[in-house]
């Protein structure tokens, strides 16, 4: 009989495509992967991986057992989610990961309603860039993640996620108190052609947005400065090195020096949940994302000042 733990391992390694990827993405190591893919192919009698240059491929017997992996296990997905649901009682363990901003927005709270409504219920939280969130939830690392995308440029969803929508998010230009636009009650982004930018690191969904949005505006920015964090980035704003978009999601406060307007031009982050959707009816998902809209609704909102 096949091993549900090596079929594991064989699906970790069609889906990430490397044995390190695989091992990381199992939380073990590369030789424990090795080891298992070993064990299957003495279970099955064929050669299911094979070296490719410095990597491995799957074989055409490999990517059968493999596509066959993908719908056991997630059966056996269905099958925890129909159980949970028969029993009706939120516990066992719920991971949650979410980008920065809305882990400081909304974790707090929502965690802390989580534990006070089902105390059987273990929740564990970590951050995550959007695309980094689907792949976990993807291959089983995350029960659950928040994500977001732009009014004007969409993240992908793999087929085979559900998704609720959480909160629309309106972000200001976080600019210099000095700078001439400062007073204004309303900006455009064409208004900031001449000005240099703060940014999110290259290669992040945000970073991409900002170049994508300005360059659609006829503006090519002047990215300066890169900081992952947005107290890192109002700092730098205050020190007067710069103008940034800052979302109003998970923001603290704003250090004197720095004024936020608002852009005429609406534009919005669209903050969601994403899970899969086999394991849709499992009551510790509905309730991690009823506690999460609510943190969402609840929370205070931020004024441009």
């Amino acid at each position: 009989m096949l091993n549900l733990e090596r079929l594991r391992t064989l699906d970790a390694l069609a889906r990430h495509g490397s044995v390190s990827g695989a091992a990381e993405g199992l939380h073990v190591t590369t030789s424990a992967v090795s080891q298992q893919m070993s064990k299957l192919e003495r279970e099955v009698g064929q050669q299911l991986v094979a070296k490719n240059g410095r990597g491995v491929r799957l074989t055409d017997a490999g990517q059968l057992l493999a596509d066959h992996a993908a719908r056991i296990l997630s059966q056996v997905e269905l099958a925890q989610a129909d159980i949970e649901a028969q029993r009706g009682q939120v516990v066992g363990e719920v991971r949650i990961g979410a980008f920065p901003t809305a882990a400081r927005g909304l974790f707090p709270g929502a965690v802390s309603r989580l534990r006070t409504a089902h105390p059987d219920l273990r929740v564990r939280t970590r951050e995550l860039e959007p695309e980094l969130g689907i792949r976990a939830v993807m291959r089983g690392d995350l029960d659950l993640a928040v994500v977001l995308d732009w009014s004007n440029r969409r993240l992908p969803v793999p087929a085979g996620l559900a998704q609720a929508q959480l909160v629309d998010d309106a972000p200001d230009v976080a600019m210099p108190a000095a700078h001439p636009l400062a007073a204004r009650r309303e900006v455009d982004l064409e208004e900031f052609a001449d000005d240099e930018w703060v940014s999110w690191p290259e290669g992040e969904f945000c970073h991409d947005w900002l170049v994508f949005t300005l360059r659609a505006r006829g503006i090519e920015p002047r990215i300066s400065h890169l900081a992952a964090e947005h107290h890192t980035q109002l700092a730098l704003i205050a020190a007067g090195l710069g103008v940034c978009v800052t979302p109003r999601l998970g923001r603290g406060p704003v250090p004197e020096g720095v004024v936020l307007v608002p852009v005429r031009q609406r534009m919005l982050r669209h903050v969601y949940a994403v899970w899969r959707a086999d394991a849709d009816r499992r009551p510790s998902i509905r309730a991690a994302v009823e506690v999460l809209r609510e943190a969402a609704t609840e929370r205070p909102a931020p004024t441009a000042s």
